[in-house]
């Protein structure tokens, strides 16, 4: 398995002799709304064109429809054949869009011999939780790979906990940036709370991405890898890729 941070929570990915992106963020550097008011985001570039993002995908993966997620530009520059795998209740908007091969995953799908479980999250707590609306992750599983939990948009929660303990998966990729909107809890997870994973998940990687491209995130890399180090967590146990990185895992 190779996986490629393109830039927030896009992902590159080859798993199972198949090749997919993750929520398509393609929109140039400055380009869409201030999310905290500091900077129009995203606040970096991408590493490489728009266009070689999605060069050569046979799928794509949405955990959910935020516009740091599956935006405008990855919209028009799609093909509207490409099969799009997402959560329920967002199937119809990406239909509007013209997408003719969409599939909403209410608890598993099998595409290409990978299988694709979808698994709970929680946008933030309380009544923002509420607004911010529906996410997923997904875990991935194909012959010879090792077991991917993608966590998604969430915060560290009991569930998130339950499907660590279920699953038991070999690599968990998390959303790391900590963002939040003025004094309100993180709603993705953050630094407490990526340590937490790795401490639930002792013989899992954790690949920490969702860093460092929205003016709403209260995490660096440089602040993850402080943390960690201090609780005794390895570089080798929680990957940072920088933009562009690709790591790749054997099972």
């Amino acid at each position: 398995m190779k996986v490629q941070l393109i830039r927030n929570a896009t992902l590159r990915v080859e798993f199972g002799g198949h090749f997919f992106v993750v929520d398509p963020f393609l929109a140039a550097k400055e380009t869409i709304r201030s999310f905290a008011g500091i900077s129009k985001n995203p606040i970096v570039d991408l590493p490489m064109p728009a266009e070689d993002v999605i060069q050569g995908a046979e799928m794509v993966l949405v955990s959910h429809l935020h516009p740091d997620h599956f935006d405008e530009v990855a919209i028009d520059l799609l093909p509207k054949s490409l099969p799009i795998f997402c959560q329920p209740g967002d199937e119809e908007t990406i239909r509007e869009k013209g997408f003719e091969l969409v599939t909403a995953v209410s608890t598993q799908i099998t595409w290409q011999d990978i299988t694709f479980t979808r698994t709970p999250g929680r946008h933030g707590t309380g009544e923002l939780a509420e607004r911010m609306g529906n996410v997923s992750g997904f875990v991935w599983q194909a012959a010879a790979e090792p077991k991917v939990y993608w966590m998604g948009d969430t915060i560290w929660y009991e569930p998130v906990a339950e499907m660590i303990a279920q699953h038991q998966p070999d690599v968990i990729i998390t959303h790391s940036s900590g963002a939040k909107f003025g004094d309100s809890d993180p709603i993705v997870m953050d630094t407490a709370q990526t340590i937490a994973v790795c401490q639930a998940a002792p013989d899992a990687t954790v690949v920490a991405v969702h860093l460092e491209s929205l003016d709403h995130g209260t995490v660096t890399r440089a602040d993850l890898r402080a943390a960690a180090t201090a609780q005794g967590i390895s570089e080798a146990r929680l990957r940072i890729p920088a933009d562009g990185e690709t790591v790749a895992f054997r099972r």
